[in-house]
């Protein structure tokens, strides 16, 4: 029996020693008297008892965790967290870096800083799968897609990908799949970065792509063979140099190859873009527009493409339709894509996008617009001249004679000593080996810095320095550009020419986030996705300077602050989850489910077992998990689900027992993804142990475990955490997300290593992922301690127990345990309803927004119903909000099942009502305005209503006239 559970949100005695800031109270908001309310509604005398009847008894924890790092195992206050972790941003030495490799110093326009990335309005949505209630951060999106189909010059770009390394993976994958999996063979220049080429040799591994790195010259690629899927090209590339591929690109057209450029945003301003030049595909990061380099993470990578290729793509498309109106609006397109829908047939197992990233990005090409963008382009190539024509005069020969836009290969004697006199002038500068110097020029390059380099260059040469080393001067002298120069128009849209003014921009994006919502307005109750408080206070050291300037391949010695972070965290995360070891490289759950089975499929390797390629995934598994698998080069065998919604252990044991010899893991989710701590969790385990293979568990649902049970415990050996759900980084309206993973004392030699280096396999671009956002889950943990951490726990629990026992006798619960208890969410079974009145659980997602809430889970893990997640930051009133809205909604079904409303016209079916739509001189619906637009009463109070900004999408119009740009109205129209 653990601890009594009171104590983080019911104790009000003062101590000195005490901390008044305390936050555990502040995230968990019962009070005694609603949670003995509560309880008496479930039927349990106390939390204990609700816990004993819930989790099984073999699996649960002895006692607390012991998270060492924390004084006393006691929770920090918040100002006491804050002042810790300041100091550790104290410890990292931010210098001027000049390393490039596709990150770069950038500046937000404080406009966007404050009222984006620092605006919970924008950071705390969901994914916009209920894009009426989304159409804020979809146009946000869909301007980022313009952005990047103008400046690559390809017509068709995705809503944003994990990082240009993934990106470029992604690439490979899709021109394998372009050519029907029939040529193995993908060409990647050598010339590419360095942690590009780390990550796609990773991602065909798994896929079983054989990658030839190599000079980017047609002899090199061997095209004669008719292997080669894909080429791989870098424009510029990792040296700065701008190359002419149209021979290579024609050459690969002819053998029926597509071409990936990986570029950059900023260049394509001055530069022939890629499509013009006949790229088939363009990646990269648009981090440079306005999103700081973060030690390596979180940002937006692009990809874009020919529009032949729509459903080939990876990820998010956002696309444009219209609402029953008439209106135009947006939506995400081709949703067919989707992971759980195609499963192991999926192209991608990319969940997770970087929209919040994609979004800033965006906002900055809106800000500076295509005058602005071409401006701070030729600021940065006018410096890079100045800079190589100083190094010229300082003696040096500089590597810029095929053009070059901010970055240059410097030919020295001492790499090394130069690169140490500059990093006591405190400047960044690349080794490429022992005698060149790569020197990349940035939006925030400012003279001072060019002269630190000048004076590091002469020092270590003992060369004097030039009196006339002048910044004009420089510039007039420097050979012009020698690159294919950009001539054709960029950003032409309306959106990019008219909110270059602060105040503009500010109205703009006010109006945008106010078509949006999010956790600011009320309970965003999906299954799965735990969309929990994002707290203030774990959201201020993001931005610190400290945490947010670094460059990923900085020296180690600029880092240590974030290395006692990643210290703590992989400590914390390694006794949460009963493993030995973390790594925290993943930059998504997707990331981690991957990560994961790579580290099985190493492990396996190692042991000469390279025939082990089945994973047992349950039907009800998470659409990603067969996608993982696959990618990770493992072939997926179904395991069925009891009618419990367990897994059915005799077919477990029959699949285990039929590929003995050939099975290399199980995939699980725990609880299951029918809400529901099954009691034979352990056993199941142990029949794929006893047969060799390795169990993974998908960390969606360790909201229900953390404190009280542990994947190592229930017997996984990896498992990956979603710090975007159960540690509260937030879901960032489609990302960020951070996935890492945690595994077994003998996996973990087996875990993703430094992208730089040649042993091991990496699969994100920067060795730890997206380290900017990681104070945010280290401040969650640092702040609740041990016991906070459990009462979590607990109260999610508790929460959705209370949720199902108030919907009982509305709704049919679908699955419970033995004891008829819920675990952290649950599903309600609305498809009775389609039967008795033709209502569906889309006309249920669409209802709610009416009552002021965006819709549970729909169709997942069983299609039809819904799945509800209170998580445990939601206080008792919301929840009590929620329940009476679904009751409210039967009482709506009741009226067309008794024939008082048609089933084709009543508030269920033209749902969701617009203001625009209930204050229309024509309402000939057989129900009352003040019944479509006012279901509660108290949402007449000033400010209470949240209004849907469009009526009921038409997804299939949209799909069929695939429109993934900004549109003109009067395209619009005459489409339409």
């Amino acid at each position: 029996m653990l601890p009594s559970t009171s104590s983080a949100s019911t104790d009000t005695k003062t101590n000195p020693s005490t901390p008044l800031d305390t936050f555990a109270r502040r995230h968990m908001g019962l009070s005694d008297a609603d949670r003995q309310a509560m309880l008496d509604q479930i039927g349990v005398g106390s939390i204990e008892a609700l816990i004993e009847q819930t989790v099984p008894k073999d699996i649960r924890l002895d006692g607390e965790l012991q998270l060492e790092v924390l004084s006393d195992t006691q929770p920090l206050g918040e100002s006491a967290a804050l002042a810790k972790l300041q100091a550790y941003a104290d410890q990292n030495q931010p210098m001027t870096s000049m390393i490039g490799m596709g990150y770069h110093g950038t500046i937000t326009p404080p406009v966007i800083l404050r009222n984006v990335l620092e605006n919970p309005l924008w950071y705390t949505p969901y994914t916009p799968y209920q894009a009426e209630i989304a159409q804020g951060r979809l146009e946000a999106l869909l301007n980022f897609q313009t952005m990047v189909s103008d400046l690559v010059g390809l017509p068709l770009a995705g809503a944003s990908l994990l990082d240009e390394a993934t990106a470029a993976a992604e690439a490979m994958a899709m021109c394998f799949n372009v050519a029907r999996q029939k040529k193995a063979k993908f060409f990647v220049a050598d010339d590419c970065h360095p942690q590009t080429i780390a990550v796609v040799k990773t991602r065909a591994e798994g896929l079983g792509i054989e990658i030839v790195v190599g000079s980017p010259q047609i002899e090199s690629v061997g095209f004669e063979s008719e292997d080669c899927c894909g080429v791989l090209l870098q424009y510029p590339n990792t040296y700065g140099a701008i190359e002419d591929y149209a021979a290579l690109t024609a050459k690969a057209h002819e053998h029926g190859a597509l071409v990936v450029a990986a570029t950059d945003l900023l260049a394509c301003c001055l530069i022939t873009p890629p499509g013009e030049w006949g790229a088939d595909i363009a990646v990269g990061s648009a981090q440079r527009f306005g999103v700081p380099m973060g030690y390596g993470g979180p940002h937006a990578a692009f990809l874009a493409t020919q529009e032949k290729y729509a459903r080939k793509m990876p990820g998010r498309l956002i696309g444009v339709s219209k609402d029953v109106h008439g209106n135009l609006a947006l939506r995400m397109a081709i949703q067919t894509r989707e992971q759980h829908i195609k499963r192991d047939k999926a192209t991608s197992n990319i969940c997770t996008a970087q929209a919040l990233l994609a979004n800033i990005a965006g906002f900055y090409a809106v800000y500076h617009g295509p005058e602005g963008l071409k401006a701070i382009a030729q600021r940065v190539h006018d410096l890079s001249r100045a800079l190589g024509e100083g190094l010229r005069r300082l003696g040096y020969e500089v590597d810029a004679t095929k053009g070059f836009f901010d970055t240059l290969r410097v030919r020295c004697e001492n790499a090394e000593k130069i690169i140490k006199e500059a990093s006591g002038r405190s400047t960044n500068l690349r080794r490429l080996d022992k005698r060149h110097i790569g020197v990349t020029v940035d939006e925030t390059t400012e003279w001072d810095e060019l002269d630190a380099v000048f004076d590091a260059f002469a020092c270590v040469g003992n060369l004097p320095r030039p009196v006339e080393l002048d910044l004009e001067d420089l510039i007039n002298a420097a050979p012009a550009s020698d690159f294919p120069l950009r001539n054709s128009p960029f950003l032409s849209h309306p959106v990019f020419n008219q909110y270059h003014t602060e105040h503009e921009m500010m109205r703009y994006l006010q109006r945008l986030v106010s078509r949006d919502y999010g956790l600011c307005h009320g309970m965003i109750p999906l299954g799965s996705c735990t969309m929990k408080l994002n707290a203030a206070a774990e959201m201020i050291p993001v931005t610190w300077d400290g945490f947010a300037s670094l460059h990923p391949y900085c020296p180690p010695e600029q880092a240590e602050g974030y290395a006692k972070l990643f210290e703590d965290l992989e400590s914390w995360l390694a006794e949460i989850t009963g493993f030995a070891a973390v790594s925290l490289q993943p930059n998504a759950g997707s990331q981690g489910e991957y990560a994961g089975l790579m580290a099985i499929r190493s492990y396996h390797h190692a042991n000469g077992d390279t025939q082990r390629t089945k994973c047992l995934i349950p039907t009800s598994a998470h659409g990603t998990n067969p996608a993982s698998a696959v990618i990770a080069g493992m072939t997926v065998v179904p395991v069925k689900c009891a009618d419990n919604g367990d897994i059915d252990l005799d077919d477990l044991r029959a699949k285990a027992e039929q590929h003995q010899d050939e099975l290399a893991a199980l995939m699980i989710t725990y609880p299951s993804t029918h809400g529901v701590f099954e009691d034979a969790i352990r056993e199941a385990c142990d029949v794929v142990h006893q047969r060799g293979g390795q169990v993974y568990m998908d960390g969606a649902n360790m909201n229900a475990q953390v404190g009280l049970t542990s994947p190592g415990k229930i017997g996984a050996d990896v498992c990956h955490l979603n710090l975007h759900k159960t540690f509260c980084i937030p879901h960032g309206g489609g990302g960020p997300g951070m996935g890492p993973i945690g595994v077994a004392a003998h996996l973990a030699d087996h875990l993703p290593g430094n992208p730089l280096n040649d042993e091991g396999y990496a699969v994100s671009a920067a060795p730890y992922g997206s380290p900017s956002i990681l104070p945010i889950s280290w401040m969650y943990i640092a702040m609740m301690g041990p016991v906070g951490l459990r009462e979590a726990t607990e109260q999610a629990i508790l929460n959705a127990n209370y949720m199902a026992a108030r919907l009982r006798g509305h709704y049919d619960i679908l699955y419970t345990g033995p004891s008829g208890t819920v675990a952290h969410e649950f599903i309600v079974d609305v498809r009775p309803f389609d039967q008795s009145a033709h209502v569906t659980v889309d006309d249920f997602a669409k209802r709610l927004m009416d009552y002021g809430f965006h819709a549970p889970t729909m169709s997942w893990p069983v299609a039809g119903t819904l799945m509800i997640e209170p998580t445990e930051s939601e206080s008792k009133a919301e929840l009590d909000r929620f329940c009476d809205a679904m009751i409210a909604i039967r009482a709506e079904i009741a009226r067309v099942e008794s024939g008082e409303w048609p089933e084709d016209d009543n508030p269920l079916k033209n749902a969701p009502h617009t203001a625009e739509h209930v204050s229309s001189d024509d309402w000939s619906h057989p129900y009352p305005r003040q019944t479509a637009a006012f279901p509660v009463a108290e949402q007449k109070i000033p400010g209470a209503k949240f209004w849907p900004a469009v009526g009921r999408i038409d997804n299939p119009y949209g799909d069929r006239n695939l429109v993934c740009t900004c549109p003109s109205m009067i395209e619009f129209e005459s489409n339409s």
